[in-house]
């Protein structure tokens, strides 16, 4: 699978660089003092400073819960979920859709979480039980 990029809004580099490096784990690239890259779970993610964070809409209605739009994540493995869910839990980081089972019996079941970052972009979290069904209808 090819890695796709994505630059999106911060309201601040080290804040950024806090959540993401340190919370996350995920490496950091190049910067300046407006921009930074990161290695997001082999995708290029880059955040540009901005004094105009856009205001989330909860459109979004999936498996009966409203979800914010826009948002972005990663698709993870279960243990990599279930570490991750650690960390946030252990930072005292509020989820946005608790962790929890999508779908469950069903094809593309799935466990997920929603949590904002330091900037307040939503970031969603999963792991399918079966990765094969990942676009299966």
């Amino acid at each position: 699978m090819n890695a796709f990029h994505l630059a999106f809004k911060v309201k601040d580099i080290e804040l950024t660089r806090k959540f993401y490096v340190e919370m996350l784990g995920c490496p950091e690239g190049r910067s300046t003092e407006n921009w930074i890259d990161f290695n997001f779970f082999g995708h290029q993610l880059t955040g540009h400073v901005s004094d105009n964070i856009p205001t989330l809409d909860y459109c979004g209605k999936v498996d009966g819960i409203n979800v914010p739009i826009p948002h972005f994540g990663c698709l993870l493995t279960i243990p990599q979920f279930e570490n991750l869910q650690q960390t946030f839990e252990a930072n005292a980081i509020e989820f946005v859709v608790k962790p929890q089972t999508r779908y469950a019996g069903q094809t593309g079941e799935q466990r997920t979480m929603f949590v904002f970052d330091f900037s307040g972009n939503p970031l969603e979290f999963k792991a399918f039980s079966d990765e094969k069904e990942v676009f299966t209808k």
